[in-house]
């Protein structure tokens, strides 16, 4: 520019900005399949501003306009979902309404949702001008909006407690968990839903506005969600269902939003303490003392239960010590009971329930760890004089008691106040409906523990049984139990279900094999011996076996799988009788047959270890049979003792052989099978083994458990070819169950079908 000249600028021109308003409207869809449709969804008039001029797009008059930049909205507005309309050939707006673009045709709330939580803001970003109308039905909650969750406890059940989960908008709180537990109930298949929207769900707060959810955390909320209210939109919970308040936390903050916690402090204390478990020893914060009046020295493992135990009556919760059978499950409870003494919380007397067999181990063991505790046994006819102690001026601090008494004096016993309830070898009560489990589970007691190494024996609803007992609600209902969890863990292995469960139950059961935590114990073997039936003992296994076979099959046909249970299990009793010893059969075609296979193959056992200098345990479900194989030794000079459920004094024998008087101990698998220590003995022999591996896993470790110092062997003795052989694949099955809850194992199956049934009660064998 020249000087003197007189400036020129030429005006720039206006800067074209897209303007977008969005509001909801009525297309008339007409297609084949459905012609004539209204269809209310989401729509957009695109316009574009230039300085205070604003002009619709794709209208006339394009002078002044800037092609290039309209072009680039368009196509950055329909690579962000929108549709353009005149490429619908079937839709038809309704008159005047001058819209360019739909969000999608019938989309659902979902995916018009995710438009406006993640589009719109992009679109904001790059410096568009976005109109909403008031009453456009699809508007999102501003991701600045934080979450909140609240848990308070249920004014007319104590024991419940109810649950918010909502947003907060403009400082209102608006609970969101009828609305989530409506959309998760709705949706048949919540991963087929999760699948199908890839941004977000969305979860309706009013009439016009809308929460955003991304698709992994509502994964996490919905398996909480679906697992506390399961039964129905049911807004309290019982407190066994605390740590999922935890996972109701953690989940929350998965998300891209704050979250506030509103409720009750202390259940949300709780809540973490039961998820979480016992917190971890530190220098800081060392271990729970052991009490100086417990005259043991407790292993590492040990202390760590008394931990949990102590962990759990913090928390109001009951729970199964599962801990392999021999590590000390006694030990723990009383060093249990000695801290609660000790911190001035007995205040009610303690009960332990136990099998008969048993009270006098529990006060040996009381007198032997805790002298400092008084202890009495209710039991016997001294039981009434004992029972009015319980409510004296100075009760008791330990109370020991059996199953059939607490089910006798029910009534008497419920209007005792305790403190601790403790059920001993608690697989008990494992049968839900029996006499004795319902008089435990009325007894009135602040807190439960179940004491079992074998939890699962049969099948899962045994585990609900126990914690039915520990704490009431935490499976529900039995039937809801079986529909939730047996049946699709027994019948169908299903994964879903078993992991549902293992987490269900993690707070609660405490579990450790003597693999894990005693490493030191010297090796158990187990050993199958396999012997071959007499020619007059097979010939007899093939007339009983064929008419029971028969016979099974008539009931079967007649009254079904499931209600020939009797049958079965008699078919099987008389065969496995044959395999022992024909003498114990009452059936004419058994009489005048001499000699058993199996009893000359144990004697030739005893024979040989007694010279090795061996000492041997040998269990048989059989009492009877024990008395056989007693003449058989003392024909032969070996002194021996025997436990049966008809021995007058069990302590007599026990002292016997511990204290090398005897290198022989015969028992009986019900009466001897649980509670005893026998670390005398090296080998241990099961004249009879049968389906249920849990009842032989536990009279195998009345020797291996802690306290024995040399390898122990295990034999089981079976009939080549015959229904005990096929029993090992049962036995199988039934661990497998076992492990796959306690001990994280894999998933099997359990149910016993007709076919397991004929291959039970197949011919023996070729020799």
């Amino acid at each position: 520019m020249l000087q003197g000249e007189s400036a020129q600028v030429a005006a720039a021109p206006a800067r074209c900005v897209p303007f977008l308003s969005l509001r909801a409207d009525t297309l008339f869809v007409e297609d084949g399949s459905r012609r004539g449709d209204e269809v209310r969804t989401a729509v957009m008039r695109l316009d574009f501003t230039y300085g205070d001029r604003r002009v619709r797009s794709g209208g006339t008059g394009r002078a002044g306009r800037d092609p290039a930049a309209e072009a680039a909205a368009c196509r950055i507005l329909e690579s962000l979902g929108a549709i353009e309309l005149s490429s619908l050939e079937d839709v038809a707006v309704t008159p005047g309404s001058y819209v360019d673009y739909v969000v999608a045709i019938d989309a659902d709330p979902h995916q018009l949702c995710a438009f406006g939580a993640y589009a719109l803001p992009q679109l904001r970003e790059l410096g568009w001008t976005i109109q909403i109308a008031p009453d456009y039905p699809w508007q999102v909650v501003a991701a600045s909006a934080p979450l909140y969750c609240s848990a308070r406890a249920d004014n007319e059940r104590p024991d419940w407690f109810g649950v918010e989960l909502g947003v907060e908008i403009d400082g209102r709180q608006v609970d969101l968990l009828p609305a989530l537990l409506d959309l998760l109930d709705g949706a048949s298949d919540l991963d087929a839903l999760l699948r199908t929207t890839r941004r977000c769900v969305a979860v309706r707060v009013d009439e016009s506005r809308w929460l955003t959810i991304p698709p992994a955390q509502l994964a996490r909320l919905g398996k909480v969600l679906v697992e506390m209210y399961r039964n129905g939109p049911l807004l309290s919970v019982p407190s066994t269902r605390l740590p999922a308040v935890a996972d109701l936390c953690a989940a929350l903050h998965e998300g891209p939003r704050g979250v506030r916690w509103t409720g009750d402090g202390r259940i949300r204390d709780r809540a973490y303490a039961l998820a979480l478990g016992p917190r971890v020893p530190t220098a800081k914060a060392p271990a729970a003392t052991i009490p100086a009046s417990i005259q043991a020295t407790l292993r590492g493992y040990q202390q760590d239960g008394v931990a949990w135990l102590q962990h759990l009556r913090a928390n109001d919760a009951g729970g199964i010590l599962a801990d392999d059978m021999g590590l000390g499950k006694t030990l723990q409870t009383i060093t249990h009971i000695a801290c609660e003494k000790e911190q001035g919380r007995i205040d009610r007397p303690c009960m332990i329930v136990t099998l008969t067999s048993l009270v006098g181990n529990w006060q040996r063991e009381f007198a032997r760890f805790a002298p400092g505790l008084r202890v009495i046994a209710l039991h016997g006819p001294e039981r009434h004089a004992r029972r009015a102690e319980m409510t004296s001026g100075s009760p008791p601090d330990v109370v020991i008691t059996t199953y059939p008494l607490v089910a006798r004096d029910t009534e008497e016993l419920v209007a005792i106040p305790l403190h601790l309830l403790v059920l001993d070898e608690a697989h008990a009560i494992k049968n839900h409906s029996a006499q004795a489990a319902a008089a435990c589970r009325k007894l009135d007691a602040r807190h439960r523990v179940c004491l079992s190494g074998t939890p699962i024996e049969n099948h899962l609803g045994e585990l609900w049984s126990l914690l039915d007992f520990c704490n009431p609600g935490l499976l529900g209902s039995k039937d809801e139990f079986a529909t939730q969890f047996r049946a699709p863990i027994e019948e169908k292995a299903d994964r879903k279900a078993l992991d549902q469960l293992r987490e269900r139950v993690r707070p609660f059961v405490l579990r450790r094999t003597k693999e894990n935590v005693a490493p030191e114990l010297p090796p158990k073997t187990c050993l199958v011996r396999a012997v071959d039936l007499t020619p007059q003992q097979r010939e007899l296994y093939e007339s009983i076996r064929v008419a029971a076979h028969a016979d099974v099959r008539n009931h079967i046909k007649q009254r079904g799988l499931a209600r020939s249970t009797i049958a079965v299990l008699d078919a099987l009793l008389k065969l496995r009788q044959v395999c022992c010893d024909p003498r114990l059969v009452t059936v004419d075609a058994a009489k005048g047959i001499e000699g058993s296979a199996k009893l000359d193959a144990l004697l030739q056992m005893i024979d040989s270890g007694l010279g090795e200098g061996r000492r041997f345990l040998v269990f048989s479900q059989f009492a009877r049979m024990l008395g056989l194989i007693s003449e058989a030794l003392l024909a032969r000079g070996h002194g021996h003792v025997t436990l049966t459920g008809a021995t007058p004094d069990r302590q007599k024998p026990i002292d016997a052989f511990q204290q090398g008087r005897a290198d022989i101990f015969l028992i009986s698998l019900k009466a001897g099978g649980a509670g005893l220590n026998l670390v005398g003995a090296d080998t241990v022999i099961h004249y009879d083994p049968w389906w249920n591996p849990a009842a032989q896993a536990q009279a195998t470790d009345r020797a291996h458990r802690i306290g024995q110092d040399k390898p122990v062997f295990v034999h089981d003795l079976i009939a080549a070819g015959s229904v005990e052989e096929r029993m090992l694949s049962l036995q199988k099955h039934k661990r497998a169950l076992a492990s796959s809850v306690l001990d994280a194992g894999p998933s099997g199956t359990n149910a016993l079908s007709e076919s397991d049934i004929d291959e039970l009660l197949a011919p023996l064998a070729p020799t």
